[in-house]
């Protein structure tokens, strides 16, 4: 473990604490904890949630890629979040990836690919409607799902890694919030990006490295609509804007909204997955809302 990753993973995790302290599941929710969708049965596992409500009817999906600087996270940190976008009407995927330093990139993608392929596979069984999965990531989880979306409306792209996309699947729509679109390497001395970096790469960010994640470098007129999420206080909120400006050039659907109220510092880097702000609850209503927008 490198000092960094173990720092993060430790005020991460505080932090979380105090956030999700006291919540429970709400007693509107199935949920269908702990499935395992890989060899590995530590990393690679995942909980299912839908309206009780409509616990045997066919919904359409989100898959939730959760954020933690790629060295963090798991599926119990996202579980308020995720149920609560179900609360929408919305069969909701929620799932462990393996983290860097331990895996090195593209795993984590790979096991994010192999996320979306157990919902093809299992649409039958939990009642998945296949026709509108949509995906929503935060801060690192948006920067592997922008990227990720690249890779399943991108040929050229997609060659490069060593995993294939379910056949002819793209994400019917995501909302990719505080995310992570423009990594850059300081030339001088070490940021926490550029530490982190070294923990994520295998060859510690090379230039080829850094070009093969960049999203901006990869989006086409096929990349799947898109609803765009920073805030007054995200330490990420200039990357969004970039992000925008690529998808309005190559002609893609999107929605950009920026949230702020009265210099509210609450409104931060991923403030959405506080169950406990009225703003989350509006900024994920207005996501479900772009969704239900879009279905087929």
């Amino acid at each position: 473990m490198s000092a960094i990753s173990d720092m993060i993973r430790q005020q991460f995790k505080e932090g979380d604490d105090i956030r999700d302290a006291g919540l429970t599941s709400p007693e509107d929710i199935q949920r269908y904890d702990d499935i395992q969708y890989g060899e590995d049965a530590t990393w690679q596992v995942l909980d299912l949630y839908k309206p009780k409500a409509q616990k045997d009817a066919v919904l359409p999906v989100i898959v939730s890629v959760h954020g933690g600087g790629w060295v963090y996270g798991d599926k119990e940190r996202y579980q308020y979040y995720c149920m609560s976008l179900a609360q929408h009407g919305f069969a909701v995927v929620n799932f462990t990836y393996r983290l860097a330093p331990e895996f090195k990139f593209p795993l984590s993608l790979e096991d994010t690919n192999m996320v979306f392929q157990w919902v093809f596979d299992h649409a039958q069984e939990y009642g998945l409607d296949t026709k509108n999965v949509f995906g929503v990531g935060d801060s690192a989880g948006a920067h592997m799902l922008s990227i990720y979306s690249a890779i399943c409306t991108n040929k050229t792209y997609a060659k490069q890694f060593p995993f294939a996309t379910p056949e002819g699947f793209v994400p019917s729509g995501i909302a990719l919030n505080c995310g992570a679109y423009n990594i850059e390497l300081k030339k001088e001395g070490e940021d926490l990006t550029t530490m982190l970096m070294a923990d994520f790469l295998p060859k510690k960010g090379t230039k080829k490295e850094l070009s093969l994640i960049s999203p901006l470098k990869y989006v086409t007129k096929s990349f799947p609509p898109t609803f765009i999420m920073t805030a007054q206080y995200d330490f990420l909120r200039n990357d969004s804007p970039l992000l925008a400006e690529k998808l309005s050039e190559k002609n893609v659907m999107f929605i950009y909204r920026f949230f702020s109220k009265n210099n509210d510092e609450s409104l931060a880097h991923v403030f959405h997955c506080n169950m406990k702000m009225d703003m989350a609850h509006q900024c994920n209503k207005e996501e479900c809302d772009f969704f239900k927008s879009l279905i087929k």
